[in-house]
């Protein structure tokens, strides 16, 4: 069943203070507004990068930086087992700097959703099963791979009990509409990290998040 949220509404209590979450995407747009949240909420946040450069920005942050690739599933699954996670928060892209680049970057984002997917729950299966909650997308995808790629994830996530993150388009400070409304639907970035903290302590299932 599809549960909306938004700025008005909510499903959850907070979740328990004292988890440890692996963040992976964590310098992604939607993992750079989460982090100070999920740390003011008492959480120890592992987050995951593939790029060193960006390690920095992330300690900064007060997060633990993990400098790895989902691809590499034996790197990965030390990464995991190292860091011992309560929860797996999945907030991987590949996307392109301009959104102009889109269409040319559904194939390397179609794999992200599959094959990173399938190794972050592969990786969380050697340390007990922490719960998943993976990021998907509100709107319908043209029919090939992109649409394909949605349904595998958010039928991996479901099948280990986890919580699918339907988000509308982000719009709001560094998204591709920082200045502008995209189309619906839509939900704005800090409204997205906010509502993304609470439905960490969801039951499983698929939640929408976009503006009311």
């Amino acid at each position: 069943m599809t549960t909306p949220l938004s700025s008005r509404a909510s499903v959850a209590r907070a979740p328990s203070y004292g988890q440890r979450i692996f963040l992976a995407g964590a310098s992604g747009v939607i993992g750079l507004w989460v982090i100070p949240l999920l740390l003011n909420a008492g959480h120890s946040v592992g987050a995951m990068t593939r790029s060193a450069g960006k390690a920095q920005r992330l300690a900064s942050l007060g997060a633990e930086p993990i400098v790895c690739d989902v691809f590499d599933r034996n790197a990965l699954h030390a990464a995991v087992r190292t860091f011992a996670p309560d929860l797996v928060l999945h907030e991987l892209t590949d996307l392109p700097d301009a959104a102009e680049d889109l269409p040319s970057a559904q194939l390397l984002n179609a794999r992200i959703r599959v094959e990173g997917t399938r190794n972050l729950i592969e990786a969380a299966s050697l340390v007990g099963r922490p719960k998943i909650v993976a990021q998907s997308i509100a709107w319908a995808s043209e029919p090939g791979p992109a649409a394909d790629a949605v349904t595998s994830l958010e039928t991996s996530v479901l099948a280990v009990d986890g919580v699918v993150l339907r988000y509308g388009v982000f719009y709001g400070k560094d998204t591709y509409y920082p200045d502008e409304l995209p189309p619906e639907p839509r939900v704005h970035i800090d409204t997205a990290a906010a509502r993304t903290i609470e439905a960490l302590a969801a039951p499983s299932g698929i939640l929408t998040i976009v503006d009311a």
